[in-house]
């Protein structure tokens, strides 16, 4: 069974520690919030300028006034400030996030990322991406495994324009939990029901097993 993308979010807010601060990128990584322990202190960041996010609001609870970069709704916790976007990136570009969550188009096994455009699709902009990749040393990325076509998005060089190089740490998809190494993709550990084989079949870029791969505890 492969995990949906609240799952996805689930099994990477396992990686949020106390006293970090967060950025979220737009799609998988803004649910991220939903489902960080509610026994330690997060600062989650949205780099339009948002210091202390907090869960999605629920219907009827929404503020226009209050959105992420994804120009979702969102609430602040007690304590949250805002700010211009200079301040926001010189958080960002000073590394004062101590850990970023994005969403990505394709990952290679070295730990390039793209995930800004598409050739010849209408894009918004780069947004904040470029700025992160570049000045956060903890980047873990949340996707599918595969393309709607069923190709696979971890591969051995991007194919698409490139958000940055040799950046990217860790990956949580549908199918499993994978660390970049300077070897390859190492499987970490695999979605409940879902085979190494499986995982192996969706996987172009070179991956490295290990005997008795767990599955993820969500």
């Amino acid at each position: 069974m492969s995990l949906n993308k609240e799952q996805i979010a689930q099994r990477i807010a396992q990686e949020v520690k106390d006293g970090y601060y967060v950025n979220l990128g737009i799609g998988i990584p803004t649910l991220v919030a939903n489902y960080v322990r509610d026994d330690i202190s997060v600062e989650f960041q949205s780099e339009n300028g948002v210091l202390g996010m907090g869960p999605f609001p629920f219907e009827g609870d929404e503020d226009a006034d209050i959105i992420n970069a994804g120009k979702q709704t969102i609430t602040t916790l007690p304590g949250a400030s805002f700010f211009d976007s200079s301040l926001s990136f010189g958080m960002i570009r000073g590394q004062h996030v101590d850990l970023t969550i994005l969403g990505a188009m394709e990952v290679a096994e070295n730990g390039d990322i793209a995930n800004w455009k598409i050739p010849g699709k209408m894009v918004k902009g780069m947004g904040g991406a470029m700025d992160l990749v570049a000045s956060a040393e903890n980047i873990i990325v949340a996707m599918m495994h595969t393309n709607r076509a069923g190709e696979s998005k971890l591969l051995k060089e991007c194919s698409l324009p490139l958000t940055g190089v040799k950046c990217v740490k860790k990956i949580v998809t549908n199918l499993a939990v994978l660390e970049v190494t300077k070897d390859g993709f190492l499987l970490l550990e695999r979605a409940p029901g879902v085979s190494v084989d499986e995982i192996k079949n969706a996987t172009d870029g070179r991956l490295i097993i290990k005997e008795n791969t767990p599955e993820m505890n969500l």
